[in-house]
């Protein structure tokens, strides 16, 4: 099978290049290609020498991650379904902002963890994904953008589609670091935000890196409530996360954030508020509140929105910062805990 030179890093594909006899230099030219010029034809690097081309195109190929399905929102939110090589598939979310796009991306094939509130754990876990396959989602997105000539650029990037992120975290860690390469997609790590369950293992390390924004979700402010809608809580207990979490390097006036997916008459009383101000008065903490997304199979209902307010309003009264994040994409199930790869056999099917 030939070599997939998205899923190379710069330091690989210098490796792979001085492998067919060539300078490291032709690295530099190569990756512009890939990651600044988004060209997918080996035959259009025109600056690349012809017989270095023929011998990339014999060793190697530049394979993106396929469309097999797209939707758009009426917010304008667009849904990706793609599929990868091996007919796995997962879904992406481009996102449109006030002057830019934020592209939600998926680290794995379905996930282990089973929340009982998201409809990717519903599927179980399949695979990870390759640095090339997680790279490849802003590829697509960009390329889309770019199609049609948007006025505004994709900007942020949140890692928080399909998986979790801290349990494919080499192949995650390889992706960040072709991100923030200044020749490649350069994206700079403020503009970068890793959502984990609650993942202790690789915590740390992921903070000691500097490559990007952590944020938690935790969902419940007691570990009884916790284990019953998370099952991964059972494994790492509410003691153990907030005592990791304090451990956690922090910037000068940077805060973790913590996501609260508010499910009617489960979590929502303002008593939950209340226990929620507890657990995180010993952290630099905001919280960013999200009223949970009807999806089928799944059974929780929306909150009402006066509860929405009456526990957004107790976290501020005791000085917690906290949003309402805006849900968009819901009519084509492309909100939070919305992503599911079903229909991927179809979209395959029907996909020339």
């Amino acid at each position: 099978m030939k070599t997939n030179l998205v899923d190379l890093s710069f330091h690989e594909l210098e490796t792979f290049l001085v492998g067919l006899g060539e300078a490291p230099y032709r690295a530099r030219q190569v990756w512009q290609w890939l990651w600044q010029k988004g060209c997918r034809d080996i035959a259009a690097f025109s600056d690349v020498s012809k017989s270095l081309r023929a011998a990339l195109a014999e060793k190697a190929e530049v394979r993106w991650p396929e469309v097999a399905r797209e939707q758009v929102s009426t917010d304008g939110t667009a849904k990706f379904l793609l599929r990868l090589a091996d007919a796995e598939a997962i879904e992406t979310v481009l996102i449109p902002e006030k002057d830019h796009y934020t592209l939600c991306l998926s680290t794995q094939v379905g996930c282990a963890l089973g929340c009982t509130f998201c409809a990717t754990g519903k599927m179980g876990f399949r695979r990870n994904l390759t640095p090339g396959e997680i790279l490849g989602q802003i590829l697509v997105a960009r390329q889309w953008l770019w199609d049609r000539e948007s006025p505004l650029a994709l900007r942020n990037l949140v890692f928080m589609g399909m998986g979790e992120p801290l349990l494919n975290y080499d192949n995650l860690l390889a992706a960040l670091e072709a991100l923030h390469h200044p020749q490649g997609l350069d994206f700079s790590s403020r503009r970068i935000t890793l959502s984990t369950a609650g993942i202790i293992k690789n915590l740390a390390t992921f903070g000691a890196t500097g490559l990007g924004s952590l944020a938690i979700s935790l969902h419940a402010p007691t570990q009884e409530l916790r284990e019953r809608i998370m099952p991964v809580a059972k494994t790492v207990p509410l003691g153990d996360l907030m005592a990791a979490l304090k451990k956690y390097p922090l910037k000068p006036r940077e805060r973790l954030t913590f996501e609260y997916l508010l499910l009617d008459g489960i979590n929502d009383s303002p008593e939950m508020a209340r226990e929620l101000v507890r657990l995180l008065s010993h952290v630099k903490a905001k919280v960013n509140l999200i009223a949970f997304n009807p999806v089928p199979g799944i059974p929780y209902g929306a909150p009402d929105p006066g509860r929405v307010e009456a526990f957004q309003e107790v976290l501020r009264q005791k000085g917690l910062t906290a949003t309402l994040r805006k849900s968009k994409g819901a009519d084509i199930a492309a909100a939070c805990g919305q992503l599911r790869a079903e229909g991927a056999a179809a979209a395959t099917a029907q996909t020339p």
